[in-house]
């Protein structure tokens, strides 16, 4: 909505009040950002000090009212302590988290990085209650490119059986773990003897090649849900990334599967666009 800049150390508080009170409305909840840069880390103790003040002050005039979720959010950008951008997001259509960054750390058992990059994607794409429904013990998985786990790893931990596809190994607890099945195949040529619950896969090959070998399983049945990731071309990305997703809406439109589609850049996997695509009844 706009920028405050030569905010004085001596008082920020009421410059920008004076700027929030030209916005119409209520708000749910306030957010104070900085950029995701070293520099902007130092900013982070200043914000931590600073939001109480702001939220006080919201209060008193009746503006913040949290416990109405559906009102708009409201964003203080601090580039730095001199100045601010203000704006508003919709809770229903914006990043669930601060700065859109859902936080993870490392598990110390997870055989590679890449776990994070699926554990936010799990965040992101399923709500509470969908992670308890769709990701129940005794589920079955299939982990296209698997080696060395690192997605494997995240459904193992919730008691789900993984058939790990991939020629090569499997790393840390997984090597010999009682819920993984090592396939040592090419994930392409792969085929389920049975149907699974959920099909995952983080192969390095081009996005229209892995977008019709989802299209694939979902129309021969092999599976119920899919994480998977769109390694993105240098160049076009976008016209990438529209055509491989066109294929599977296409492929699918054709079987008369009806399906949930999401994709999302997320904040573990910048090169890459992350899809969840579900069946649905309706």
């Amino acid at each position: 909505h706009q920028t405050i800049d030569s905010l004085s150390e001596r008082d920020r508080l009421t410059p920008i009040i004076t700027a929030i009170n030209a916005l119409p409305g209520h708000f749910s909840a306030l957010w104070l950002e900085v950029p995701d840069t070293n520099d902007g880390k130092t900013l982070s103790a200043f914000t931590r000090r600073f939001q109480p003040l702001l939220e006080e002050a919201l209060r008193k005039q009746g503006r913040l009212q949290e416990e109405d979720k559906s009102l708009p959010r409201l964003h203080l950008f601090f580039p730095d302590k001199s100045s601010a951008m203000i704006g508003t997001s919709d809770p229903r259509n914006s990043a669930s988290a601060v700065m859109g960054i859902v936080r993870q750390s490392m598990p110390s058992e997870a055989p590679s990085r890449s776990t994070l990059k699926l554990a936010e994607a799990i965040e992101v794409f399923l709500d509470k209650s969908e992670q308890t429904r769709l990701l129940r013990q005794g589920m079955t998985a299939v982990d296209l490119g698997a080696a060395p786990g690192g997605w494997t790893w995240q459904m193992v931990r919730r008691g789900i059986r993984v058939a790990a596809v991939d020629n090569g190994p499997m790393k840390g607890v997984l090597a010999k773990h009682p819920l993984v099945e090592h396939l040592k195949q090419d994930g392409f040529k792969f085929a389920p003897r049975k149907a699974v619950d959920w099909l995952i896969c983080d192969m390095v090959e081009k996005p229209a090649r892995v977008a019709e070998l989802i299209g694939n399983w979902f129309a021969n049945g092999w599976c119920k849900h899919a994480i998977f990731n769109l390694k993105l071309p240098m160049k076009q990305r976008v016209a990438a990334l529209d055509s491989a997703l066109g294929g599977i809406r296409t492929r699918l439109d054709e079987e008369g599967i009806n399906y949930k589609l999401a994709a999302k850049q997320l904040y573990h996997d910048r090169e890459e666009i992350t899809v969840f695509l579900s069946k649905t009844k309706n």
